[in-house]
């Protein structure tokens, strides 16, 4: 059995909030640990930036979450990663969380037995929930990329954040 095959339901509403406010709270930690003059830093050429690895991290959350819940994305459409009023610190703190808060927000308008629901997300069906534990997934490991980007500016990332 897959994990998208599940037809019972893991989580509720409740629960989803909770660990998207914690999963929010942590990427802010690494924002934070990250210098003014880190954002734009790339470990080598041919990979994302810092501000880009997370304006990723925040775009998907807008598509994940308007997938898994139907409310409009703010953002479709637009390229997060290459819009100037996200290159500085500020800009890219204020548009990450954002993302976060749009997560939340949209999860809070389902019911738990919403979160059951099959859904069309691109070419599969899944139910909300899958496609809410695959949106925290995709946040997770790209937050942990940038562990790297933090150590290399010579800094010790935030702790892990697990409760």
């Amino acid at each position: 059995m897959t994990f998208s095959s599940f037809t019972t339901r893991l989580a509720t509403v409740s629960q989803l909030t909770t660990e998207w406010q914690r999963a929010k709270e942590y990427t802010k930690e690494y924002l934070d640990a990250m210098p003014e003059n880190g954002v734009g830093f790339k470990p080598t050429p041919d990979i994302r930036s810092f501000a880009e690895q997370m304006l990723h991290l925040a775009n998907a959350n807008y598509n994940f979450g308007s997938g898994a819940t139907g409310k409009a994305n703010p953002m479709q459409g637009k390229k997060m990663e290459t819009m100037e009023e996200f290159k500085t610190k500020a800009g890219l703190t204020k548009a990450v969380m954002d993302s976060y808060d749009f997560v939340i927000e949209a999860v809070k308008g389902l019911s738990d037995a919403q979160l059951g629901e099959m859904v069309k997300m691109g070419p599969r069906e899944l139910s909300r929930e899958t496609i809410l534990a695959k949106a925290f997934e995709h946040q997770t490991h790209h937050r942990g990329q940038t562990t790297i980007y933090i150590r290399m500016k010579g800094i010790k990332p935030p702790n892990e954040k697990l409760f």
